[in-house]
């Protein structure tokens, strides 16, 4: 799964590291998480708690997007076999497929190729009826690839906001409250052109908190954010938007154009969503591989967010305190995170917030620094071999492999990552920690994943 893996595990601490990371990620992937939560006996389709007769329906299609999505519609193939009559999933990550059209998109910026394959997306939809059962496979990454401009929002208006907002620092709720008031499809609205079939979602969740609206700007959910809050959003951050987008969320809050659908909207009368896995499926499968590496594990939290760069800072601070004091678990420990940081965009560079991270806890450890004056009695002098490498090792990867909009997944580093600690806060200071992390081997490139659960976090103090 991951590039130069020999490379990178120059040591226990950062085998561990790797091990963790493959063993998260596999664990989110769709042929595993739609195996666990979808089984059929005779007519009876099980999925999660909810149990559809598929006597009771003309035919079955598949419908949706995301950077899984393509992985869900083949594990749903395996199990459903011809009992699926076709569908449209839209993604970057193409797998083939027996009877679902897997056509593609663009991720983390919406693209032509996005919109024409959401065209045919939404033409399958409407050409559902009341004897259709929809399986909506809704994965992270569908805000951008499932990109459908509403009015006379062009798809140069659609990118221009879009960039805007992923440099803002914006979180992703306040992102799609406005990608949803500038669609044909997000915020519910497939649901409604997909009425009267129907719809049991099957949901990754890359979303802190599990929010359906906000997955894939929640597609078959209904949706509480107005045209006012998609206005306040770009005020908050101060974005130019172009003036087509003004005009479409300014006509929208005057009443011109009608809000996203509501919970008590017919068109989620017929529709179930289900969210198979998250960043905790994630997390969990980690923690399992550290403690049978023999590692003490702690999962701070899955719902971590925040600018990438602060949060390092409070993750090895953790990591100092378990190797000063044995609090609040004894070392060796393993300690894990998920959510999903940001990153403000003030350069010009290449990365990601995974990277960031990576490369803000690797100036904290600098070889020694805090850790050395926090208790550690080894006698290491910074940069050692023995003391720098074995005290603490940090990953960090975005599990879908894409981090921001580089090629690398994350990174991993440690205590003798940083010999100039002049370059690295150059680096975080332009957003250009790629090419440093690059030329200190500590970049992780996995390529596509098959699933998106958000980040992965593992500090191993030794």
């Amino acid at each position: 799964m991951i590039e130069d893996r020999d490379s990178l595990a120059s040591s226990e601490a950062r085998e561990t590291a790797l091990e963790c990371i493959e063993a998260g990620i596999e664990a989110g992937h769709p042929r595993t998480v739609v195996r666990d939560a979808v089984a059929l006996e005779g007519d009876s389709l099980s999925i999660a708690d909810a149990t559809y007769d598929l006597a009771e329906y003309e035919e079955v299609v598949v419908l949706g997007g995301g950077n899984a999505a393509a992985h869900v519609a083949v594990a749903l193939e395996d199990i459903l076999a011809d009992r699926i009559d076709g569908g449209v999933v839209v993604t970057d990550d193409p797998v083939e497929t027996e009877r679902v059209t897997v056509r593609e998109g663009d991720h983390p910026v919406p693209s032509e190729r996005g919109v024409d394959a959401t065209r045919e997306l939404l033409a399958a939809a409407d050409a559902a009826d009341e004897e259709t059962l929809v399986l909506a496979a809704i994965t992270g990454g569908g805000s951008a690839l499932m990109a459908a401009p509403a009015g006379d929002v062009s798809l140069a208006d659609l990118q221009n906001t879009t960039d805007a907002l992923l440099a803002s620092g914006a979180d992703i709720h306040e992102i799609n409250a406005v990608r949803k008031h500038l669609s044909a499809l997000k915020g519910g609205r497939l649901a409604r052109r997909a009425a009267p079939a129907t719809v049991a979602s099957l949901i990754l969740s890359d979303v802190v908190g599990n929010d359906l609206s906000v997955i894939a700007s929640g597609p078959v959910a209904p949706d509480e954010s107005t045209f006012d809050d998609a206005i306040a959003v770009l005020d908050r951050y101060g974005i130019d938007a172009p003036d087509a987008v003004v005009t479409r969320l300014e006509r929208g809050a005057a009443g011109e154009i009608d809000e996203t659908p509501r919970a008590d909207d017919s068109a989620f009368a017929t529709v179930s969503n289900h969210v198979v896995a998250d960043g905790m499926t994630v997390l969990e499968a980690a923690r399992a591989a550290a403690a049978d590496r023999g590692y003490e594990t702690l999962v701070l939290s899955s719902r971590v967010r925040g600018e990438a760069r602060d949060a390092a800072t409070t993750h090895v601070a953790v990591a100092e305190e378990i190797r000063a004091t044995g609090t609040p678990v004894s070392p060796p420990a393993v300690v894990l995170s998920g959510g999903e940081t940001t990153v403000t965009i003030r350069g010009d560079g290449t990365g990601g917030p995974n990277q960031e991270f990576a490369t803000s806890a690797a100036l904290e450890l600098g070889g020694g620094g805090t850790d050395a004056e926090a208790g550690d009695d080894s006698g290491a002098e910074a940069g050692d071999e023995v003391g720098a490498e074995g005290r603490i090792t940090v990953a960090a990867v975005d599990t879908d492999g894409i981090d921001g909009a580089s090629d690398a997944a994350g990174a991993l580093v440690d205590g003798t990552t940083v010999e100039d600690p002049d370059a690295a806060r150059e680096a975080l200071a332009e957003n250009d920690v790629y090419p440093f992390l690059e030329s200190r081997g500590g970049l992780v490139l996995t390529g596509p994943t098959g699933t998106n659960l958000n980040d992965l976090r593992v500090l191993v103090v030794d």
